[in-house]
């Protein structure tokens, strides 16, 4: 891997001779630190998370600024389109993600990091036939929507969806192959001329009135095909070719062995925040749709810093209870729900003071009679990201059924509780709902988390506690 500046770990520590060890200073000479080659190594350490937090900032940030833009420059009923077709998207994000994103990470640093040209041949393959079936099912429900006598902006929307999913989910395949083999860099490369696209064009289209849930979701598909386009060009110059390249079959059987139950998961995760946009849009209509879409982009930017850097705490947990044990599992959720909430609550505490100003600000003067629902979106979202700390622990103990557990439980509130509740209450029962569900996650993986480690605890009675936690349940 020298093409990206990682090398393998040497050692800091100089060698030193019998007779340096015996002088004057022998454990400051065994010990004598080259601070030169520290900095040799952290610098492109350094660099590479950088360009990778870069990467990550355009690309999110970039969707999150053309959806405050649309809530500014769009009809409320065509913004509630746009809404409930991107609540869509995100559920078609969840399939791809579980059976292709993230087993290409695991995998393609793993099994097939020898023949990674042929690999990603193959998830491209797949990609393009779930693209079709994408395709025919976003075409025949905007055909259906139009039927229904849908015209404020819905069935364009899915038609956009149609187009965009596809494209931008291609986009995320690619952009994951310099993060298993090569340097970020061509990736923030590619991010940073997907926000120069949109939203350049997104501009242009707005100054000559053709802006739309349509054309904003094409906008997207298209930048997502021009940065895919750069990067395949430049991975064609780079990833060497391979005789022995795996089957897309054969592909396909293991990501789905290791995806099929990370996928009930998603789709259990998709439920609480993504369920009333639709449902708003059937009860109250598209309008208030966007009310909630345009509450919900302030939480946004946290769930997905929660998202973000929940990969950089598992190893922490990791180490801790492979340490510690059973005896340090208190310790660690502890700290791994502060962590989970140490910049959501001052985010929250300074969009709470200023709430009626920045929401002016940024919705254009729209949505303004929402504002006083802020403090429970608020409320759902510091839920929503303390829910990260029990469920890193749980992973780490390999106990992921009891994550889906607890997201299940979840759903089932937001669809019990959530559908009468916001037939009653409308917009104020959709976001009492959703905090409620987020509360009863957090509190469901807490509790199960707890009877784990009770087990475990019973466990100790015949294995010693200094015995490591995953030998621990092993021998349980």
């Amino acid at each position: 891997m020298t093409g990206l500046g990682l090398q393998e770990p040497t050692s800091l520590v100089k060698p030193v001779s019998a007779e340096g060890a015996a002088g004057r200073f022998p454990l400051r000479n065994i010990l004598s630190i080259d601070h030169a080659g520290i900095v040799r190594k952290l610098i492109p350490w350094v660099m590479k998370g950088g360009l990778a937090i870069l990467d990550q900032g355009l690309y999110a940030g970039s969707n999150f600024v053309i959806s405050i833009l649309l809530a500014r420059w769009l009809l409320p009923e065509q913004y509630g389109s746009y809404a409930v077709a991107f609540a869509v998207f995100v559920f078609i994000l969840m399939f791809h993600q579980a059976l292709l994103l993230e087993p290409m990470l695991v995998f393609g640093s793993s099994a097939y990091r020898n023949c990674l040209r042929g690999y990603l041949k193959a998830l491209l393959l797949i990609h393009l036939g779930m693209s079709l079936v994408i395709m025919l099912v976003m075409g025949v429900s905007a055909g259906a929507a139009f039927k229904l006598g849908q015209a404020n902006g819905l069935p364009g929307a899915l038609v956009g969806v149609a187009f965009a999913a596809p494209s931008i989910l291609m986009l995320w395949i690619i952009r994951r192959v310099f993060y298993v083999k090569l340097s970020p860099a061509p990736s923030a490369v590619a991010s940073l001329l997907y926000c120069t696209l949109t939203m350049g064009g997104m501009a242009l289209v707005y100054h000559h009135n053709f802006l739309s849930p349509l054309s904003a979701f094409l906008l997207m598909g298209l930048g997502s095909l021009v940065a895919s386009f750069v990067l395949l060009t430049y991975l064609g110059l780079r990833l060497s070719s391979s005789e022995d390249a795996p089957s897309p079959l054969d592909i396909w059987r293991r990501h789905w062995r290791y995806g099929r139950w990370a996928l009930g998961a998603n789709i259990m995760m998709w439920v609480p925040l993504n369920v009333f946009y639709p449902l708003l849009s059937s009860l109250s209509g598209m309008a208030v749709a966007g009310e909630l879409k345009a509450l919900m982009n302030f939480a946004s930017p946290m769930y997905q810093t929660s998202a973000a850097l929940s990969p950089l705490m598992l190893p922490h947990a990791a180490g801790v209870l492979e340490e510690r044990g059973h005896a340090g599992i208190s310790s660690v959720l502890r700290l791994q729900i502060f962590l989970s909430i140490f910049y959501t609550v001052p985010y929250w505490v300074v969009l709470l003071l200023f709430q009626t100003p920045i929401f002016r600000m940024f919705s254009s003067g729209r949505y303004t009679d929402v504002v006083y629902l802020m403090p429970i979106v608020a409320l759902a979202c510091v839920f929503g990201s303390a829910f990260f700390g029990p469920a890193n622990v749980l992973r780490v103990m390999e106990s992921t059924g009891l994550v889906f557990a607890a997201v299940s439980i979840s759903s089932g509130v937001a669809v019990a509780i959530g559908v009468p509740l916001t037939w009653a209450l409308g917009l104020r029962g959709a976001t009492w709902s959703m905090a409620l569900s987020e509360a009863l996650a957090f509190v469901a993986a807490v509790v199960l988390l707890r009877r784990k480690a009770r087990k475990l605890c019973h466990a100790a009675l015949i294995v010693p506690c200094s015995v490591p936690l995953r030998e621990m349940e092993n021998g349980s």
